[in-house]
């Protein structure tokens, strides 16, 4: 069947200006035949302005009335010329600029001296490259190694702190679930590494008294 648009608001018009039964309209608006119950006793939609099916092009009105006179008849909606273009295009890889393409692999070495934990695919699709030369510059195998100078890809244009922030979060994330399965525990960092209260040398300067002092001499005479 095909996906009409606005159901409710066409299961609002169907109910008001149709004879046809509630699993009909049900039927057709991909909606539960309560629903459309609850349309016609107005506890459903109130408020929706109905949508005529018949002027938007996805019902005709021959197909209502046959309808009509079989309650076991389930309406067809009209398909729309040229519908198979219509599909939504999956997103290729991200174009880069051939101005911009020499400075992947110097980001490249950025992004797996700072950010060790993004894999090659999340790399190959934040800067629009390919494995192979990640996995260069990361052996240093590629031809212009030599040359390879760590560059923020946020500063060359390649990608938007946004987008790198995104891939940094989830890496990290995937990597420390990763450990956790893996039984490696991060031991938090100390905030006190002092020693305990008794064994603690007070090395600092004492004050001293002319009481102490003078007492020291009269002790000595006695």
């Amino acid at each position: 069947m095909t996906d009409i648009l606005m159901p409710k608001a066409t299961a609002v018009w169907l109910v008001d200006n149709t004879s046809l039964t509630f699993s009909q309209i049900a039927d057709f608006c991909s909606m539960h035949p309560l629903e459309i119950k609850g349309i016609a006793d107005g506890d459903v939609a109130q408020g929706v302005r109905g949508l005529d099916p018949i002027s938007g092009g996805q019902l005709t009105r021959d197909e209502i009335k046959k309808a009509e006179g079989n309650s076991d008849y389930r309406m067809v909606a009209v398909v729309p010329k040229h519908a198979d273009k219509m599909q939504q295009k999956r997103r290729g890889p991200r174009y880069t600029p051939v101005s911009r393409r020499q400075n992947r692999p110097d980001s490249i070495a950025w992004i797996v001296r700072n950010h060790p934990e993004v894999s090659d695919v999340q790399i190959s699709k934040l800067i629009g490259t390919t494995k192979p030369t990640i996995i260069s510059v990361r052996d240093r195998t590629h031809w212009n190694a030599s040359q390879i100078k760590p560059v923020d890809p946020v500063s060359v244009g390649l990608c938007t702190q946004i987008d790198l922030d995104s891939v940094v979060k989830i890496a990290a994330e995937k990597k420390r679930i990763a450990d956790e399965k893996a039984g490696i525990v991060h031991d938090p960092v100390e905030e006190d590494t002092l020693a305990p209260a008794d064994e603690i040398i007070d090395d600092r300067p004492k004050k001293v008294s002319a009481e102490s002092v003078f007492g020291s001499f009269s002790d000595d005479k006695n």
